[in-house]
């Protein structure tokens, strides 16, 4: 369980193909405090770390997890939004989030507002998500604010901090993130599902 509250940036150092799984290794400076086992978010997606040395570490990706992420675009060098897991007590200054990605959605228009940034993404309507305006969402493990929701795209608003110290602020139109709807609202989605 995650906040969505990015704790640091991690830049990807290797990716090897092992059978249908991908061995992803990172460097980070949170890489001291991890152990073997841990969960840990990784643009949203949770992976489990399988072997550490000196400041990198390394997980396994399985094909399920490939096959619904932007995972198969990442490439050595580009930097990943990092986030352990939650402890218990601790303040839940994001949203509830799982790490499990329900689709990817597209970057289609960014808007410098001289001092903030807004961004919009288009995302399949056919796998029945959805967001509502001043709901949560997940972008890239972001917690953020819904400020504009339509059938299939929606917007949210980026302050100086979550752009400088997120990788928002290497977004550009096409392209594409890991989007977490609210859980909330996808077990009330899939209630009313069963109702109709």
């Amino acid at each position: 369980m995650f906040t969505g509250i990015i704790e640091t940036l991690g830049v990807i150092e290797n990716i090897k193909k092992s059978d249908t799984n991908l061995q992803i290794t990172i460097k980070s400076s949170i890489t001291p405090e991890l152990k073997i086992d841990q969960s840990v978010s990784h643009n949203g997606i949770c992976l489990t770390v399988v072997a550490i040395e000196a400041d990198s570490y390394t997980v396994t990706a399985i094909d399920e997890t490939i096959q619904k992420t932007n995972m198969a675009s990442w490439k050595i060098g580009d930097t990943v939004n990092l986030e352990r897991a939650m402890k218990l007590g601790d303040r839940l200054d994001g949203h509830i989030v799982q790490g499990h990605v329900d689709q990817i959605g597209i970057c289609n228009n960014t808007e410098d507002l001289n001092g903030s940034w807004r961004y919009t993404f288009k995302y399949d309507q056919n796998l029945n998500n959805l967001t509502i305006e001043k709901g949560s969402i997940t972008i890239n493990g972001v917690s953020l604010t819904v400020v504009n929701s339509k059938i299939n795209e929606f917007s949210v608003a980026i302050i100086p901090y979550t752009f400088e110290n997120t990788n928002f602020s290497t977004f550009e139109i096409g392209t594409a993130v890991n989007l977490e709807f609210d859980v909330i609202g996808k077990y009330v989605a899939r209630l009313q599902s069963l109702r109709q």
